[in-house]
């Protein structure tokens, strides 16, 4: 049998963060913590597991983010959920994209080197 995290699309960063589960058209919640997060999914730890639904939203606070969430698993105290809501989707990274930009930083930082060393040898060159 394959390992979970072999199946994953994406690395799933670990976290600590109070989530809030909402349910039953916004008329039932539970508290919940978010250990690992992604742009697709999380595993979340609970007091039970018994009376999720399927379906419900995650509310995150501290990351300011509600997203539509599809249950996948469930264990006694943790449960994987993954997430179906397009704004999930669009955060996830473009890897070409990341490439593109850490090139684009190192160009500029290579060029900020240059000004700063060229600005410490006129400083240089002026002193008595």
């Amino acid at each position: 049998m394959s390992d979970m995290s072999e199946l994953r699309r994406e690395t799933r960063l670990r976290t600590f963060l109070k989530g809030r589960i909402v349910f039953n058209n916004g008329n039932s919640s539970m508290d919940c913590l978010v250990r690992d997060l992604s742009g697709s999914g999380a595993r979340l730890m609970l007091s039970q597991t018994a009376t999720l639904p399927e379906g419900f939203d995650l509310l995150i606070p501290a990351k300011d983010r509600t997203h539509k969430a599809v249950l996948r698993w469930r264990r006694e105290d943790s449960i994987g959920v993954t997430f179906t809501d397009e704004a999930a989707r669009a955060q996830d990274p473009d890897p070409d994209a990341l490439l593109a930009r850490i090139q684009e930083l190192e160009t500029e930082n290579a060029s900020l080197r240059r000004q700063l060393k060229d600005a410490e040898a006129m400083l240089l060159d002026r002193m008595p």
